[in-house]
């Protein structure tokens, strides 16, 4: 196993985590990361590829290249960077890793809550930039918080993460209410179907993957469905909000706020439609697709790699969505 060849396509995203535990076991390449017209070239040859990001898509998988490539170490919970029936076909094994940042996740989602109701962050930029010193009273009430006890929490995707999320909210005294699955056909006990629980609550907050069934998820139509005022949180994938009807929404106000940890296009371009309202609007937030990143998980995440691989040389079946 000690001669078995793995190229990481975009190691930049560990941050600062070292990948000793790989480099002093097997043969590794390792790119910090890997632009779409040298994918081909850095996987010509390898059994096993590690990528977070890097896509594999149709033509990726059936190219003269991947003839020898017979594992993908996905180095994130969601997958839809591969595809997968493309890999099936081809009998190249897939293994991703769940629940790897789910405590992360779950904490940066209450964070964003808790910016939306009560503008902490805006209050420290009123400070910094010199206008608490110009108020003509103690305080100042520059924006409009509220109270999340008694709110009630929609949640859309109730994994580990969206379980963790209600755990807390509950804490904060939030009712949480928790959708049916996207596309499914069974009816889990006490959940409510999407319409009904759109219309109820005051906060929604996505945990779902992107999957045909989930994209634009929340279009207009979803949107126009809200009460008035609510708040909306993101921290699964971009696709699952059509952004343009979500604009919409926010500048006339329809929505209290919305907070997005993920858009449809990461790294955005400078004109992207979400980073020009973010520079627009004071009632979007958006950070950079940073709520999975601490480093526990980040640690967590390249534990779980090893093991995925340690697992398929072993002939062993362990976290396989393939």
């Amino acid at each position: 196993m000690a001669d078995i060849r793995i190229v990481f396509l975009d190691a930049s995203t560990f941050g600062d985590v070292p990948l000793n535990r790989f480099t002093e076991r097997w043969d590794c390449t390792i790119h910090k990361q890997t632009p779409p017209v040298e994918i081909l070239q850095r996987i010509d040859g390898f059994p096993v590829i590690v990528t977070n990001k890097v896509p594999l898509d149709r033509a990726a998988l059936n190219a003269s290249q991947t003839r020898t490539l017979k594992f993908i170490a996905e180095a994130a919970t969601g997958t839809d960077n591969i595809d997968l029936i493309a890999a099936r076909e081809r009998g190249i094994a897939v293994a991703n890793v769940p629940g790897y940042a789910a405590q992360s996740v779950a904490q940066f989602t209450i964070a964003l809550i808790l910016e939306l109701a009560t503008r902490g962050g805006g209050y420290i930029d009123v400070v910094r930039c010199g206008h608490w010193e110009e108020s003509p009273i103690y305080t100042r009430l520059d924006f409009a918080t509220t109270e999340l006890a008694g709110k009630k929490l929609g949640i859309v995707g109730y994994g580990n993460i969206g379980r963790r999320v209600a755990e807390v909210a509950r804490a904060l005294g939030m009712e949480v209410l928790v959708a049916r699955r996207p596309g499914a056909k069974e009816t889990a006990a006490g959940r409510l179907p999407l319409d009904e629980l759109l219309a109820k609550v005051d906060f929604l907050s996505l945990h779902a993957p992107l999957t045909p069934a989930t994209k634009n998820l929340i279009d207009a139509a979803a949107l126009a469905r809200m009460k008035s005022g609510a708040f909306l949180v993101n921290t699964a994938r971009g696709a699952l909000v059509d952004e343009s009807a979500l604009i919409d929404a926010l500048r006339q106000k329809k929505l209290g706020g919305a907070a997005l940890d993920v858009i449809s296009r990461e790294p955005p371009p400078p004109d992207h439609p979400i980073i020009q309202a973010a520079k627009e609007l004071d009632n979007l937030l958006v950070t950079p697709h940073t709520a999975w990143s601490a480093r526990e998980a980040r640690e967590r995440l390249l534990g779980e790699v090893e093991e995925n691989v340690l697992a398929f040389l072993d002939g062993r079946e362990r976290n396989r969505v393939d």
